[in-house]
């Protein structure tokens, strides 16, 4: 089932990015009228942010959307504090998609204040937008990195989320406490969602399963790391599209009475999930952990070729699982993720063979 939001004025931020260009022509398939920033930076190459955009185009050229679709693109940077005042000015939205950020673990590593700058600056630059020009609700890309060193699982936004080994999980839970402060004195609706590893076509080049498809098909080397005994809850592209629309419109109202445990200094409950304000936190996740063994076997499958694989030992910044446990976006939406890693990464490797054709 499909969530069809009645149209609306929506803002994505990181329009040209994975996530956000899927989000976009979705959006557009239910007739909303949607405004798409981005700064094309060239973390990973740009052509792929330019030929999204070139594909929402041609989606828009085709006739083929609801009369009410209307779709705006600005190049502008979230840290770009007179120019994103002035886009919510100018614009009336109803509802803000903040996935407009600095991606990647192991990057942030070696280029702390490009985080510094995308998420942290640029996530205020939002929210006082949001703030001033009263917007219903305000949904913003979270990540399962900041589960950081917890060692229980699967995951749940009843954890407390202490201990971030990344500098992009620090800034990832920096948003969801900023978003909450704004959520309780200025009662504006925020949704966190904690996205778990997602993957699919047009998806993003640094990537292991983007990385491991090149290197397959062209005969080389792949690192694995860890013996290939990690796991990842790898998330389709479709099933966080379906997941991030069904939040949209559900706007987080305030809990009453406080939560008892909120104060009692237990583990659980002592997380913002259980907030007064109006403010929620899920995650998004397949629920079915999957070892990178598999995963691999998957691309050789979908790419008819078997790996030569490089054991490594386990990078800085990484973690051995995670694991979404998803029965709050499950009881408030309706809809879990379900698509298998053999079924998503045939699809990716489809779509792979035609951009990149040999």
């Amino acid at each position: 089932m499909n969530t069809q939001l009645a149209p609306q004025s929506i803002l994505v931020t990181g329009s040209a990015g994975f996530i956000g260009f899927y989000l976009v022509k979705q959006l557009l398939k239910q007739g909303h009228q949607v405004t798409g920033i981005d700064n094309l930076n060239d973390y990973y190459d740009p052509q792929l942010k330019t030929d999204r955009l070139d594909d929402l185009k041609q989606l828009i050229a085709s006739d083929t959307l609801p009369a009410s679709a209307e779709y705006a693109f600005f190049e502008l940077d979230l840290a770009d504090r007179d120019g994103v005042k002035k886009l919510f000015e100018d614009h009336g939205f109803d509802i803000a998609v903040n996935l407009g950020a600095q991606a990647g673990v192991r990057y942030s590593i070696e280029n702390p204040h490009a985080y510094v700058d995308a998420n942290l600056v640029g996530f205020v630059n939002i929210l006082e937008g949001c703030r001033q020009q009263k917007i219903k609700h305000l949904v913003y890309a979270s990540s399962s990195s900041v589960y950081g060193m917890n060692c229980k699982q699967p995951f749940s936004t009843d954890d407390r989320v202490d201990y971030p080994i990344s500098l992009y999980a620090a800034t990832k839970k920096s948003n969801e406490l900023m978003a909450h402060t704004y959520s309780h004195l200025y009662n504006l609706p925020t949704t966190g969602l904690r996205f778990f590893t997602v993957y699919g076509p047009f998806g993003r080049p640094d990537m292991a399963y983007f990385k491991f498809t090149k290197a397959i098909l062209e005969g080389k080397q792949i690192d694995v790391y860890n013996n290939g005994e990690m796991k990842r809850d790898f998330t389709y592209i479709d099933d966080i599209i379906e997941g991030v629309t069904r939040v949209m419109d559900r706007i987080p109202a305030p809990t009453s009475p406080r939560h008892p445990e909120l104060d009692s200094g237990s583990q659980k409950g002592n997380n913002l999930s259980n907030a007064v304000a109006p403010y929620k936190i899920y995650n998004i996740g397949n629920n079915q952990p999957v070892t990178l063994r598999r995963f691999i076997t998957a691309i050789e499958t979908a790419c008819g070729q078997k790996a030569n694989e490089n054991l490594m030992p386990m990078q800085p910044g990484d973690v051995p699982i995670t694991y979404a446990d998803v029965d709050d976006l499950m009881a408030d939406t309706g809809f879990k993720p379900s698509t298998s890693i053999e079924d998503g990464i045939a699809k990716f490797v489809e779509w792979y063979k035609a951009y990149y054709p040999s």
